[in-house]
């Protein structure tokens, strides 16, 4: 490796080593399992003769920092496989042994091994030259979880420790503070803290409750979409919760996505079985197909916020994140194939104008495609449409001057799509939404208008919900903003604080004019202590306190404090109301 530049994924991989070469000195009866890479770190599994706890992390280590400083050089060999396996069944250590015969069975005919000091693991290789070369400040050991061999609940279940690494210190810290600010605005914590959403055994699973404060952050974006899909020539439709499972095989969905779906109810007097729908777009091709449609017709552009329901493992579930019941802003736009590009490009204009409403800074669009590999099983077998429709989506992004990462055998069942990851302001990543091409479904479905020559054509069509889910979008949010959000979209936009009773009245009033410019506002009454309720307004990070004393009822003012800017500064109301309502009128991020 002497020639081989080291990167932080060998130093990563090499500290994996090291942390089964000091769990083995603590426990050396110990049976090693895998030691891979990850995002942030490292871990490895092992089966041990005791449980570990949280105390074990610094001995192990501190052996490990010991170790580093041994400088123990990382030397590669290569073994025959079934001499692999002999050696693990001598020395007691099953799972390498089983993780070799499995690459035996695939056709491998010998394997790897990388010796540092004394210690001795299978591995593919990649590490750094010698331990002096990892700094022994830039690791840390994280946390101990359960997992599975292989991931098979049928299989023993083994002790994972985990660790962080990066290059330095000073990359671990910052990663470490990151995570501290993370857990605070964690969308689960905070939507507890700020009354939005609930779960309810009662209720099931993956199905939130949304309060009126949550419901307020729906109606919002709602009204959004509605605006800007009208301005875009969209119209809106609407569809029943529930459908024959006939339309779903006609579409493909229940051939591709039954697993995911709710189990069929069986109705009496009724033949066929019926489902919870867990798309739209099914329902938006009959509506299509109601009525003949010409070239003249399109682009046709059927908009709904639909509610949908998947039957996601329960182990899957995960706050708003991961759901059963999602409401989708969706939308199918039918087209010609001239008119492919220009409506392609008009979705991803929208993406970007919502991401610059919501200070969306950083963003990648991938290319889902398909693999040539899976026509027939995964993926519709139409291998020239699949060909070109990749194509046209290529030139599409390129002419909106939008870059893109292409990845393979990601592609929807029926076309190629453009996936969506965002990042928030503190840089976790988040999947949103999704923009696809279809070019099966309507021939499938025999999806047709007439052209200028009268012959019966298939339409494209575009799948596309740039605000995903309220769901997905709202716990995004919730993180993106630590719940501060930007004061158009805040449940509570401002919150009066009479000083005593006296200035009640005059709050009152003040309450009664915000209201009717439709500000959404609260009184905090006077039979707490003032220091206790503007405490409270700073905890529901309502975006603006008004605080009244004998200065404001006398002036007509209010003393405003800012909860982003902390501000604090007297006004004519008749000011503050005109600030406010141009804020929320602009949909202004900042205040």
């Amino acid at each position: 490796m002497s020639h081989t530049q080291v990167t932080l994924d060998h130093k990563r991989h090499s500290l994996s080593h090291l942390l089964a070469q000091a769990v083995v000195d603590m426990f050396p009866e110990a049976k090693l399992a895998i030691g891979p890479t990850i995002d942030n770190g490292f871990y490895y599994d092992f089966e041990l003769p005791r449980t570990l706890i949280p105390e074990d992390l610094p001995i192990l280590e501190k052996k490990m920092k010991h170790l580093i400083r041994q400088n123990q050089k990382f030397e590669g060999h290569v073994e025959p496989c079934d001499q692999a396996i002999q050696f693990f069944h001598k020395i007691n250590q099953p799972y390498k042994a089983e993780l070799v015969a499995d690459l035996k069975a695939k056709g491998e005919t010998e394997v790897s091994f990388y010796k540092n000091g004394p210690f001795l693991d299978l591995c593919r290789g990649g590490h750094v030259e010698a331990t002096s070369q990892i700094d022994e400040n830039s690791f840390k050991l994280d946390r101990i979880a359960g997992a599975y061999w292989r991931g098979d609940e049928t299989r023993p279940m083994l002790q994972r420790i985990y660790g962080l690494a990066f290059e330095n210190r000073a990359e671990l810290d910052q990663y470490l503070e990151l995570r501290k600010e993370a857990e605070r605005r964690d969308h689960r914590k905070l939507g507890r803290e700020l009354d939005l959403f609930s779960f309810s055994e009662n209720v099931g699973p993956g199905l939130p409750l949304w309060h009126p404060k949550g419901t307020v952050l729906i109606e919002e974006l709602e009204k959004l979409a509605k605006e800007e899909e009208f301005k875009a020539g969209y119209v809106r439709v609407r569809t029943p919760h529930l459908t024959k499972g006939k339309l779903y095989e006609l579409s493909g969905h229940l051939e591709h996505y039954k697993a995911s779906m709710f189990p069929p109810m069986k109705l009496d007097g009724e033949e066929e079985s019926y489902y919870m729908k867990p798309m739209n777009c099914p329902h938006h091709h009959m509506i299509y197909s109601a009525t003949p449609k010409s070239y003249r017709d399109l682009p046709l552009r059927l908009a709904e916020y639909g509610t949908c329901y998947r039957f996601e493992d329960s182990g899957a579930l995960f706050g708003l994140m991961r759901v059963r019941s999602m409401q989708m802003n969706d939308a199918h736009m039918y087209c010609t194939e001239e008119q492919f590009e220009q409506e392609f490009i008009g979705v991803t204009e929208m993406y970007l104008k919502y991401f610059k409403l919501f200070g969306i800074e950083k963003y990648v669009m991938r290319l889902s495609l398909h693999d040539p590999k899976e026509l027939g099983k995964k993926y519709i077998d139409e291998p020239e449409l699949w060909k070109h429709t990749e194509e046209m989506v290529r030139r599409a992004m390129k002419k909106a001057k939008v870059n893109t990462v292409e990845v393979p055998n990601e592609a929807a069942f029926y076309g190629p799509k453009i996936d969506i990851e965002v990042f928030s302001s503190i840089g976790r990543e988040f999947t949103l939404a999704t923009n696809q091409v279809d070019f099966a479904v309507p021939k499938r479905m025999n999806l047709v208008y007439t052209d200028e020559n009268g012959q019966e054509k298939n339409p494209l069509i575009i799948h596309r919900a740039p605000l995903g889910t309220h769901e997905r979008f709202i716990g995004f949010l919730i993180e993106h903003f630590g719940g501060a959000f930007p004061t158009w979209l805040a449940p509570v936009q401002a919150v009066i604080i009479p000083v005593a009773e006296a200035h009640e009245q005059y709050g009152k009033e003040v309450q009664r004019k915000l209201f009717e410019a439709g500000i959404r506002v609260e009184l905090y009454a006077s039979n707490e202590s003032l220091g206790k309720r503007v405490r409270h307004g700073e905890t529901q990070k309502v975006p603006y306190m008004l605080v009244l004393g004998d200065k404001e009822v006398e002036a007509d003012s209010v003393c405003v404090r800012s909860h982003k800017s902390k501000d604090q500064k007297t006004v004519k109301f008749s000011h503050f109301l005109k600030s406010i309502v141009e804020e929320i009128q602009e949909r202004k991020l900042n205040v």
